[in-house]
């Protein structure tokens, strides 16, 4: 899952962007709204982090203009201003949810997570796939309620697989969703990583299928064996 930060305060971009990789997320940063605008218009991410009191253009021009793109890309708002009207103007404009400065880090973290699952059709903060089971909270799989040792990069394709189960998935989407800018990751190197995960997700029942030529997915369950899976919970 990759995530864009908007914020012109280096030492609090760094912070976040800290704490996130280390949640197994791949994080851009910018640092004016201009870049931002760029950014959202040249690269796909699942989340966008957005300060307010950007230079070059107003957190709200990059939100506004977003919109107009009609891109449904979930937005957290970040400000130091505990105004209501600029919160009324932000929600009003298409933001998801809004944190004022100073904010405990675990909260944003718990947020980016549930805006994440929301984005992705998720009811549940759990997913299920035949005897694989996922939490998106602690973003830790068991099959049959044991561990799974997974790489974070690992974990990082079992959520985009589970969350686009039944979904195409070509091996650049792939490496836009994982990789940051300035990652050297190959279409190759996709492919390691996905032969890796196939062979741990074996004893689950769960298969990652490749279409040649289109790319990857996850084999979507029967009617019958989701009946069946309901049966054994």
């Amino acid at each position: 899952m990759r995530i864009l930060i908007a914020e012109d305060d280096s030492i609090l971009a760094d912070g976040l962007s800290r704490s996130l990789r280390y949640e197994g997320y791949a994080v851009d940063v910018v640092h004016d709204g201009s870049s931002a605008d760029s950014a959202l218009q040249l690269q796909t991410f699942d989340l966008l982090i957005l300060d307010l009191g950007l230079p070059r253009m107003s957190g709200l021009s990059v939100l506004r203009k977003l919109r107009q793109r009609h891109t449904a890309l979930p937005v957290l708002i970040l400000t130091a201003a505990d105004s209501v009207e600029q919160r009324v103007e932000g929600l009003d404009l298409g933001a998801d949810d809004y944190m004022s400065k100073p904010f405990a880090l675990s909260e944003l973290e718990a947020r980016v997570r549930a805006l994440i699952r929301r984005n992705g059709g998720a009811r549940t903060s759990v997913l299920h796939h035949h005897r694989l089971a996922f939490d998106l909270n602690g973003r830790v799989a068991t099959i049959d309620e044991q561990p799974l040792e997974l790489s974070a990069r690992e974990t990082s394709l079992l959520e985009i697989f589970l969350s686009r189960s039944g979904r195409m998935i070509s091996k650049s989407q792939l490496v836009d969703l994982l990789c940051e800018w300035g990652e050297e990751v190959t279409t190759n190197a996709i492919e390691v990583y996905i032969h890796r995960l196939r062979k741990k997700l074996e004893p689950s029942g769960a298969r990652i299928l490749t279409v040649r030529g289109l790319g990857y997915c996850l084999e979507p369950e029967t009617k019958s064996e989701s009946a069946d899976s309901a049966a054994t919970i």
